[in-house]
């Protein structure tokens, strides 16, 4: 195997938001699939004890914002390697509330996504 295959993968960097109560929160997500179409059915790979998998279990409805190339390096790095649980993520980046859920506005669009399904991994 070649290692430097792994540089020509392509994938996308998302931020997947719920809310604690009325507080917004997220966490940086590197795997989302579509599913199917019909119905628009996505699947996303988050960690079972980060705050965000707590808040997304609690309301059962969650966004994903897709980041560009362009995005903010510190995007990623607060929302990658901070805890919402006892930091407010959001202070210093613009976003917006789609049915509540916090959207990034520095981010090439958003998905609205509700519960309907979950899968514990080992």
């Amino acid at each position: 195997m070649n290692p430097d295959i792994f540089n020509d993968i392509s994938y996308g960097v998302y931020v997947v938001s719920s809310v604690d109560g009325d507080r917004p929160t997220g966490c940086i997500v590197n795997s989302i699939i579509q599913v199917s179409a019909v119905p628009a059915t996505m699947a996303i790979s988050i960690h079972h004890d980060n705050f965000t998998t707590e808040c997304i279990e609690k309301t059962g409805v969650f966004a994903i914002s897709i980041l560009s190339e362009k995005t903010d390096p510190k995007t990623i790095s607060v929302f990658g390697f901070r805890s919402g649980r006892n930091y407010d993520k959001f202070t210093g980046f613009p976003y917006r509330r789609v049915d509540n859920l916090p959207v990034l506005e520095d981010s090439c669009g958003y998905i609205l996504c509700k519960v309907i399904g979950r899968m514990e991994s080992p």
